[in-house]
């Protein structure tokens, strides 16, 4: 099977001052279509920017490659390849649910009547029905989200890739809108990336579980989810999944280890330097 997004050496540096800060290094990862992919990792460990070189906001280094459908595409040619969806929902306070929801539909060239016809056919869908002439003021985080989440779906990439898109809710909520994620995955099998830093909601919404090592970040395990669909909410509490949890938090906790020791040696002066 081609994987529908390939990525081989992916390297990021930047410049801060007179130093040169590597942010990602020799990242390989593939996705299959349909997969729903999770990442997780420590804070700083490259995982945004990793988001941002796959969208096309970013320039790899030279010398990696990324691959999408099996064909090569340059850096310059990754804009508007991707649906993204980032950390805020960044609705439009002035628009309404509808209006928010075709933003990426029309910026893509796809007329607004058609598009408005469409989010109107899928309110239903992403639970939004009868607040589609509401603003975001108006209403919840979690509705927010599912706007936010409309809105990227709308925008009719094969590929999504989701940066926490839930870490600012309560547990309650977010719990609710990972079964209702997967639910609207199934029913549309988008192949989707998705950054979290909670061990339970990577197992639960994943097929595999990436974890990306201390900065400079680089894939360092990748871990199969062997658990059933649909995802029952009690899953959480199955032996399976305990055992799964059990492996990552040993992953990332020694990453995050490791990210802290080096985020005190660039705070704290060397005393070999005094």
């Amino acid at each position: 099977m081609t994987p529908k997004i390939r990525l081989q050496n992916i390297s990021k540096r930047f410049a801060v001052g007179s130093n040169v800060v590597p942010a990602v290094e020799n990242v390989n990862l593939s996705l299959n279509s349909g997969d729903f992919v999770t990442l997780v990792g420590p804070s700083g460990c490259g995982k945004s920017t990793l988001f941002n070189i796959l969208v096309g906001l970013l320039a790899p280094d030279s010398g990696g490659e990324l691959h999408i459908d099996g064909k090569l595409v340059a850096a310059d040619h990754l804009l508007g390849r991707v649906a993204f969806m980032p950390q805020r929902d960044m609705l439009m306070p002035w628009r309404t649910v509808l209006d928010n929801a075709i933003l990426a539909a029309e910026i893509d060239g796809v007329p607004r009547a058609a598009a408005r016809k469409r989010a109107l056919d899928s309110l239903d869908r992403f639970g939004l029905r009868g607040f589609e002439n509401h603003h975001p003021a108006q209403l919840s985080g979690g509705m927010r989200q599912r706007v936010a989440l409309m809105r990227t779906f709308m925008f009719d990439r094969d590929v999504m890739l989701l940066d926490e898109p839930f870490g600012a809710l309560d547990a309650l909520t977010r719990a609710m809108m990972q079964r209702w994620l997967l639910e609207v995955w199934e029913g549309a099998k988008r192949t989707v990336l998705f950054i979290t830093h909670d061990i339970d909601e990577a197992i639960f919404l994943g097929d595999r579980v990436l974890v990306m090592s201390a900065r400079p970040g680089h894939i360092k395990m990748e871990l199969p989810v062997p658990l059933p669909r649909p995802r029952a909410p009690d899953i959480i509490t199955s032996a399976p999944f305990v055992e799964l949890k059990r492996t990552l938090l040993a992953a990332v906790e020694d990453e995050s280890r490791k990210a802290f020791a080096a985020m005190n040696r660039e705070i704290l002066p060397d005393p070999a330097d005094a």
